[in-house]
């Protein structure tokens, strides 16, 4: 991996919440993960067993990872070792996002809600 120096004069980040990541240089590997559970309810009606995972398939099935066929030929041509940021505004890095001012070999990021509405009937 190509290793570059960044230089940051101001970056005005709001929030950072829920497996997300500010990274300011070089990293090997980024891997954040997200799991949600986003329950709206006409009635606010709890029955204590809300936040289970488990139940839903979509926890815990697996992603499948995109295949490469073929090769792929990469040229570059970095004029500076360095990466020169003057100014970034950020209002929110949430749910298992990255923002990132540098160099990495690897992103392997997963977000996962499952939004349920239950509704009153007539």
């Amino acid at each position: 991996m190509l290793k570059r120096i960044s230089v940051v004069k101001l970056i005005d980040v709001q929030v950072v919440t829920f497996s997300s990541v500010l990274e300011i240089g070089d990293a090997e590997e980024i891997t954040p993960r997200h799991k949600a559970l986003a329950v709206q309810r006409e009635k606010e009606l709890f029955y204590g067993r809300e936040g289970n995972f488990n139940q839903y398939p979509l926890f815990s099935r697996e992603i499948p990872k995109p295949q490469m066929d073929g090769s792929l030929i990469i040229t570059r041509r970095n004029e500076s070792h360095f990466i020169n940021v003057n100014h970034i505004d950020i209002t929110s890095i949430s749910a298992g996002s990255i923002a990132q001012i540098g160099s990495n070999r690897l992103i392997d990021a997963e977000a996962r809600v499952k939004h349920i509405r239950q509704l009153l009937g007539d």
